[in-house]
């Protein structure tokens, strides 16, 4: 059973609260604060899966309570619920709530959020890397984008559409704008899956601000490059997005669709930055000697870890509010089988432009498991085609 508690400063809410949820109580461990040293009491005593807090509360307020909540409990999905902050307190909140919700908020929107928490348990199904993925707050960004970013917003000419831009060209700040455009911090329209769209969205003024005051983008630490090669992740990561993008055209998708196919294959290696960044020295001894086929890296990676990077990234965009069909990409992008829903784009998209962006290294079988998987939903008639887009995007610089 999931153990969640409540922090508000007024008990008829929390009252609310626990009428509202009662139909809960058989999958729920239900507790209730009326302050913050309350609930950090609470929270001292027996382990919670996930906090739900409200803002403004006197003494410690919602950002305090989350800060010692992220220092001292790692691995509980932290989740603010309260009216509307002012652009102060949403910048306070951004590195330390993993989702935010709006009062009054919708009794199913409040369930599904918290019931999409725990569920994310079972995507990640190890609780030494669950508390890795719950204290990050920002992903390490290339250095010479980050650098592009910062001077971009310094100048006087700076300019959305170039913010835009150079957003998109990187893995880390594509995941941390949209964890921002799809929560209700802004109350701006759900399910955003482009970047730059994310942007124009958010804005010049609050873009500058959460680069260049709040600090919500890191540069790759060098400690962790002899591990990972950012670079070249990143360009395989848009050639992937580009390609997914073109076969869920092909397949007939919606444009929105297109545009989720797209953002997994970018982020669908991100799970690779969480672990180099967090944890170098055991990254790079994990894949060290493993330069071979990619489904033979991932596996290493299973066997040091306990996941690979796939479960890794899908936990931290489920954790930061992403759609669930991107979630689902991320996760099961090297087992599609393994998905309930594994003919669903974008994740079927992602699979097939991954297999094909790694193809030129991979081996025999990989190749021939590859024609099995698109024989077996018709499309082995389309191989060739997506095979030369695939080569197209690598060699010509389409993607990156």
């Amino acid at each position: 059973m999931r153990r969640i508690l409540f922090v508000d400063d007024e008990p008829n809410i929390l009252h609310g609260l626990g009428r509202m949820l009662h139909g809960m109580r058989g999958d729920w461990d239900m507790a209730f604060a009326e302050s913050g040293p309350e609930a950090l009491a609470y929270l001292a005593d027996a382990p919670f899966d996930v906090i739900v807090t409200d803002m403004r509360m006197p003494g410690m307020d919602g950002a305090q309570l989350l800060e010692e909540v992220a220092a001292r409990h790692p691995r509980v999905v932290r989740i603010v619920l309260s009216g509307q902050c002012n652009e102060a307190t949403v910048f306070r909140l951004v590195k330390v709530t993993h989702q935010y919700l709006s009062k009054p908020c919708d009794p199913a929107a409040l369930k599904a959020t918290v019931a999409r928490a725990c569920a994310l348990r079972d995507v990640l199904n190890h609780d030494a890397l669950v508390r890795l993925v719950a204290q990050c707050d920002t992903l390490p960004s290339v250095p010479e984008v980050y650098t592009r970013l910062v001077e971009e917003l310094r100048s006087e000419e700076a300019s959305l559409a170039r913010v835009g831009e150079i957003v998109s060209a990187d893995v880390a700040m594509t995941a941390k704008v949209l964890q921002l455009v799809n929560s209700a911090f802004f109350s701006l329209p759900a399910e955003i899956t482009s970047a730059q769209r994310a942007v124009g969205l958010l804005g010049l003024h609050t873009i500058k601000a959460l680069v260049l005051t709040v600090g919500v983008f890191s540069q790759f630490e060098a400690t962790a490059a002899g591990a990972l090669r950012i670079d070249e992740l990143v360009s395989h990561s848009m050639a992937t997005g580009a390609l997914a993008r073109t076969i869920a055209a092909d397949l007939g998708q919606t444009e929105s669709e297109e545009d989720a196919a797209f953002l997994s294959g970018v982020m669908h290696d991100v799970g690779k930055l969480v672990l180099a960044a967090a944890l170098p020295d055991w990254y790079a001894e994990s894949v060290s000697g493993n330069v071979g086929p990619a489904y033979l890296r991932w596996k290493a990676e299973r066997d040091a870890f306990g996941a690979s990077h796939a479960e890794v990234g899908a936990y931290l965009v489920g954790l930061w509010g992403l759609p669930d069909s991107v979630m689902e990409a991320l996760a099961f992008h090297h087992r599609p089988a393994r998905c309930p829903h594994s003919n669903r784009s974008p994740l079927r998209a992602v699979h097939l432009a991954d297999s094909l962006a790694h193809e030129a290294g991979d081996d025999g079988p990989a190749r021939d498991a590859l024609r099995q998987y698109l024989d077996g939903l018709g499309f082995g008639r389309r191989l060739n085609a997506w095979r030369q887009a695939a080569w197209r995007m690598q060699h010509e610089g389409s993607a990156a």
